[in-house]
């Protein structure tokens, strides 16, 4: 089975544009990259409804009995999870990619009073809800966790840990950066299998 198909899904503010970089990695050894356009990703949707759009994107542009390999950053990693943990999509996916998400909350999510935000802080109800059973859920896939020590989008920025899977940090210093690092494309690929 075709397992090379990689959605890649935003964080705040982005389009999937923010994924050139690593979409074309992933081109160059053999992957196909696709990425989706969250409306409005702006902060002020509901995260939960936003993991309805990645599950309409998915059910449409994807057979339903092929899996892909799904790599969330930042506000992404959560809808992502959101989607893994409570819209069945850990039965459609082969692997899974959190990078520098705020799985635990940041500080900075205190700021604006807006839904989608509200939820990326520290102990919401939507984190608990999710953190809940994240071991149990995401156990059942391979997953890699990737964030950076120098973050200053996620405080503290080993709120990206969830003690699930393969859990990696790399020194880099600044947040979307990350995007672009080779030691991460390099640890997406060897995760993946093979750079074939």
């Amino acid at each position: 089975m075709n397992q090379k198909k990689v959605l890649m899904v935003h964080g705040i503010t982005d389009t999937g544009k923010i994924f050139q970089s690593m979409g074309n990695i992933l081109e160059k050894y053999g992957y196909q990259p696709h990425t989706i356009d969250l409306i409005p990703s702006i902060g002020i949707a509901d995260l939960r409804d936003l993991a309805q759009q990645l599950k309409q994107f998915i059910n449409n542009n994807f057979h339903e009995q092929e899996k892909i390999n799904l790599i969330g950053f930042s506000m992404g990693g959560l809808v992502t999870r959101y989607y893994l943990q409570r819209l069945d999509g850990i039965d459609r996916v082969n692997k899974y990619v959190s990078i520098s998400a705020p799985n635990n909350g940041t500080n900075n999510a205190h700021f604006l009073p807006l839904k989608g935000i509200q939820q990326m802080r520290p102990n919401s109800e939507f984190l608990q809800d999710l953190n809940n059973d994240v071991k149990d859920i995401l156990s059942k896939i391979e997953t890699l966790v990737m964030w950076t020590p120098f973050d200053a989008m996620i405080l503290p920025p080993k709120s990206s840990v969830m003690g699930v899977g393969k859990e990696v940090n790399f020194p880099v210093l600044i947040h979307r950066w990350m995007l672009e690092d080779k030691r991460v494309f390099n640890a997406i690929l060897n995760f993946l299998g093979n750079k074939s």
